[in-house]
């Protein structure tokens, strides 16, 4: 799935014009962003959450060569789902 396609359900489900419906998409985002740059998790009931994680610096290995070199710590982010999701793509393979 898309922006564009996250953008056409949202004009389908709402009377918002194309225009409107993309400034809903990108505020959405936009928002989520801002939250995690902020140090913030982002839950979405029924999909997920949005965790920050730091991960120490350590020492990485090209496997091609052996080559060691350091890698610097680092914060990211995970995704934990929601166990209604993980409930309805298991349905889904079954």
């Amino acid at each position: 799935i898309t922006k564009s396609d996250l953008v056409e359900q949202v004009m389908k489900d709402s009377e918002l014009k194309r225009v409107e419906a993309g400034e809903f998409v990108d505020n959405f985002f936009e928002i989520m962003v801002k939250a995690l740059e902020a140090g913030d998790c982002v839950k979405v009931p029924g999909f997920g959450n949005f965790i920050l994680r730091d991960k120490k610096a350590r020492v990485g290995r090209n496997p091609k060569t052996k080559e060691e070199y350091p890698i610097k710590s680092r914060r990211v982010v995970s995704f934990r789902t929601s166990n209604i999701l993980k409930s309805a793509i298991k349905d889904v393979q079954n």
